[in-house]
């Protein structure tokens, strides 16, 4: 298994030398505003650019779009990604969003499982910050609340779970218990809106991801990209060396970690 970290959400899987594309925020650096409901709203996003070209980013087999927010699906993936390219989301309104860019295919990952090739994909329950809080206040500004985590299983390699856009909760503890994966991957920024609610991890969810896998490797990814980030690599190596912390890895962007399967 290969993991590359591209910048914020957007990642390469390589699971049974299969490439999935997650999330792909393929826009140029500062190319859009602050997000006005969150901190920071001054400062324009993407903080960075790209680590590859685009073109280097969209060989790939197949792409999981786990929600469909500004910061994980833009404009410049619609433009650039194969239009019969694989597609996989977390329901049906995402999926006819989709078709209605010219995606030819595009399937709904279901909590039963997929199957792809020798890989199944299982879609998991998220909290894209507190449910009874951050869901009224995304449907007043017309955003989706809704985003999905994913668990990639097959007989080759191990199992991986993208916690998605959520903070610690009831869900995320019951996908780990469920599927027992060896590696985690979490978005850690802890980007905020401006009632001071979450909308993704912070050091404190960690610990708790850390605390139910104690032997899983635990990946922190959407780091350092958007406007409204509470906490920075710099903050996460701070918290990992000072508690002696061996199974949290911070990848830089354009970063590749090697995981051996089974």
């Amino acid at each position: 298994m290969k993991i590359t970290q591209i910048r914020n959400a957007t990642l390469i899987i390589e699971y049974e030398n299969i490439r999935f594309l997650i999330d792909p925020w393929l826009m140029p650096k500062d190319y859009m505003e602050g997000f006005d409901s969150a901190l920071n709203s001054q400062i324009r996003q993407p903080r960075v650019n790209l680590p590859f070209e685009i073109e280097k980013i969209v060989d790939v087999n197949a792409v999981i779009i786990t929600h469909i927010h500004p910061d994980h699906w833009d404009e410049f993936a619609e433009k650039s990604l194969d239009k019969n390219v694989k597609i996989f989301v977390q329901s049906e309104i995402d999926k006819n969003y989709i078709l209605s860019k010219g995606f030819k295919n595009v399937e709904i990952l279901l909590q039963e499982g997929n199957k792809y090739q020798n890989i199944t994909l299982y879609k998991t329950k998220t909290q894209h910050g507190k449910k009874e809080i951050l869901k009224p206040l995304c449907e007043s500004i017309g955003m989706p609340y809704d985003a999905m985590g994913i668990v990639f299983k097959s007989n080759k390699e191990k199992t991986l779970y993208i916690a998605g856009d959520t903070i610690w909760c009831n869900e995320v503890n019951e996908a780990i218990e469920e599927y027992k994966p060896e590696i985690i991957i979490v978005n850690a920024c802890a980007a905020t809106v401006l009632n001071g609610e979450r909308l993704i991890m912070n050091i404190d969810d960690i610990k708790e991801v850390i605390k139910k896998s104690p032997n899983a490797t635990i990946i922190a990814s959407h780091m350092d990209t958007v406007s409204h980030l509470t906490i920075t690599r710099k903050d996460l190596q701070e918290f990992k060396n000072k508690n002696n912390i061996n199974n949290l890895i911070i990848p830089s962007d354009g970063e590749t970690i090697i995981l051996n399967g089974n």
